[in-house]
């Protein structure tokens, strides 16, 4: 029998590293080779309703098992969605997973050769998993959790369901799309076309995590156009497009950084400078929970760009465009679907932890286009670089999650 386990370790052999450069979705070939290979396992598994359109994204149907005289339509059919590409922060080729087995609770040599150490010392949250079975990388790339974990317990807890008929379910939609870590995951994602009532995204981190909130997002690129001279003529000539760029840095508070918040505080975040004495580029991502908040920092860079061009008429310019928003404003109405995630939680002896991401996550874009759509714990940590984990027995719980939110569903209509 094929475990949550086997599949996971199965679906992180494909190369599914999104680019933002490609301007294709999916992005890159790899996504669409493992989108092919889920339609066949999903098809092979009985699901019905299967679609793989031309962009990506993957949906399917696990048919209702209600009782006779049962009305459908009086239980509503909800959705499970996760994401088939991996971060282009880090290379996600060649995958090489390894189980340790009882965690206890030392350092986790990854690469002898290379001196790599997953240690307690630096991320100190492995202490919560001392005795459990983790997975891990070899060092050389990430692991894949994000969110290859999640499409394994969407897929597992569909099998769950199917061989425990006793547990009574409406109609489960799934979805699996590309490009999320790019920022475009639900760009082209069809809601009318996937049909659910409500959904929840399996791209959470550690266990329990249960997330309706999120950043409002930006991304603001300003641009300061300079003059080249000889530099030993330039005297009252030379535009250094880098200096005033610099200048404009320090003119934002140092402590709104991402490594100096948590929780509900936003930050602007330098993301990249590309510069010469001609032109400077620096792009900020902008992020805050709270949305009047979020529009006073976009017109705070605004502000500093025309202080600048004060000094220095016309050097600068600046374009900022929203990303995505809050869905705490989309879920408030609906909170029940919150309040089933935490009772199939409570059913399979998880802890629920309500957190704001500090971050996005598709059901954000998704749940302004329409579909309601919550964040729920996929179990692995240390996303998006060689020191990523996750353990075993979280991802058997996020399984039995999918599961009992289906049953919870169909129980109270």
């Amino acid at each position: 029998m094929t475990t949550v386990v086997d599949r996971f370790l199965q679906y992180v052999k494909f190369d599914t590293q999104s680019d933002e450069l490609t301007n294709l979705t999916p992005s890159t070939p790899g996504q669409m080779i493992f989108a092919q290979h889920l339609e066949k396992e999903l098809a092979e598994l009985g699901l019905t309703e299967i679609s793989l359109d031309e962009n990506g994204y993957l949906m399917a149907t696990l048919p209702a098992n209600l009782p006779d005289g049962t009305d459908e339509k009086s239980v509503p059919t909800v959705g499970f969605i996760a994401h088939l590409d991996t971060s282009p922060d880090m290379s996600g080729r060649h995958v090489s997973p390894r189980i340790v087995e009882k965690y206890d609770g030392g350092d986790i040599v990854l690469n002898q050769d290379k001196g790599i150490v997953l240690s307690p010392s630096e991320f100190p949250e492995l202490k919560h998993y001392v005795g459990q079975d983790l997975i891990v990388t070899d060092g050389n790339t990430l692991l894949g959790a994000d969110d290859k974990a999640g499409i394994a317990e969407i897929v597992s807890a569909v099998v769950w369901l199917q061989e425990h008929p006793e547990v009574k379910h409406g109609k489960i939609r799934i979805a699996f799309n590309p490009d999320e870590e790019i920022g475009q995951g639900a760009h082209k994602f069809d809601v009318e076309r996937f049909g659910a009532d409500w959904a929840y995204t399996m791209d959470g981190g550690e266990i329990g995590e249960l997330e309706f909130e999120n950043f409002n997002a930006a991304v603001a690129k300003v641009t300061f156009n300079g003059r080249n001279v000889h530099p030993g003529y330039a005297k009252h000539k030379m535009v250094n497009s880098i200096r005033i760029a610099n200048q404009f840095i320090i003119m934002l508070p140092r402590w709104e950084t991402p490594e100096h918040t948590e929780g509900y505080e936003g930050f602007y975040h330098l993301n990249s400078i590309e510069g010469t004495v001609e032109k400077t580029v620096l792009t900020y991502i902008i992020r805050d929970h709270d949305r009047d908040r979020f529009e006073r920092r976009k017109k705070e860079l605004e502000h500093l760009t025309r202080k600048i061009n004060n000094e220095f008429p016309g050097v600068a310019e600046i374009d900022i465009k929203d990303q995505y928003y809050n869905m705490r404003e989309k879920i408030e109405p609906v909170m029940h679907i919150i309040d089933i995630a935490e009772e199939a939680m409570r059913r399979s002896d998880v802890v629920p932890k309500v957190v704001p991401i500090r971050g996005g996550t598709d059901g954000a874009q998704l749940s302004f286009k329409g579909l309601p759509c919550p964040n729920i714990f996929a179990g692995g940590l240390n996303f998006h670089g060689r020191y990523e984990f996750v353990p075993i027995p979280s991802m058997e719980k996020a399984m039995m999650v999918v599961a009992r939110i289906a049953e919870i569903a169909a129980e109270r209509k």
